[in-house]
């Protein structure tokens, strides 16, 4: 049951890189630092927006407008955090 726990914290660890990632890359886009013409720009940042837009949709739906700024990757990662810290404090002491 540890090891599902520690796969478990793995991916949450690895997602949230992702949507670092991903707010990073969309700034740089938007400041247009990186070519958006380019085809392996083009498909880091599809990627990127595949992985990241099914679990920021619903947040951003309940979010108010904040007239252009998107805050809802730190809600994500805020979402993230908690469940990572639930895994260890609650469920793994029972585990062990």
């Amino acid at each position: 049951m540890l090891a599902l726990i520690r796969t478990i914290d793995l991916a949450l660890y690895l997602y949230w890189w992702i949507i670092i990632g991903s707010a990073i890359f969309s700034w740089l886009y938007a400041f247009n630092v990186v070519n958006p013409r380019n085809q392996f720009v083009g498909a880091v940042g599809n990627m990127l927006f595949k992985l990241t837009e099914p679990a920021l949709r619903p947040i951003r739906r309940f979010m108010p407008d904040l007239g252009g700024i998107d805050i809802s990757p730190i809600v994500l990662l805020l979402i993230i955090y908690f469940i990572r810290e639930l895994l260890w404090s609650t469920i793994a002491p029972l585990v062990i």
